[in-house]
């Protein structure tokens, strides 16, 4: 499976429990998500995402002023359906992983898979 499917589906949770900690704008999420170790994720990856959340009713946006000037900035705030999806992708998440841990856990050194008795 490519890395770029996998990251389909947890991106938009990644940006939900980025938007959650407080007001932001599109390129900082993608900066944040750099510094998370999603290097493989584009800046302008992230922008169809955020448009389908707030179709979906997940984010809100505000357009806001730069102090220096120059063009307003949309930033995105996490709506109550916004918290509500991000509390089940938290546990949706940790099922799944738990899941994967325990395959994973049952490998070899080597990488093979360890054989029942």
């Amino acid at each position: 499976m490519a890395m770029s499917q996998m990251l389909k589906g947890l991106l938009e949770g990644c940006l939900l429990a980025i938007i959650d900690k407080g007001e932001t704008y599109g390129y900082e999420m993608s900066e944040k998500l750099q510094t998370y170790g999603f290097t493989m994720v584009s800046e302008g990856s992230i922008y169809p995402v955020l448009l389908r959340m707030k179709k979906d009713g997940w984010v809100e946006t505000v357009q806001k002023s730069l102090p220096s000037g120059g063009p307003k900035r949309k930033y995105y705030i996490l709506t109550e359906a916004g918290q509500q999806e991000l509390l089940a992708f938290k546990q949706r998440w940790a099922e799944v992983s738990s899941g994967v841990d325990r395959v994973l856990g049952e490998e070899n050194e080597d990488g093979t898979f360890k054989k029942e008795s």
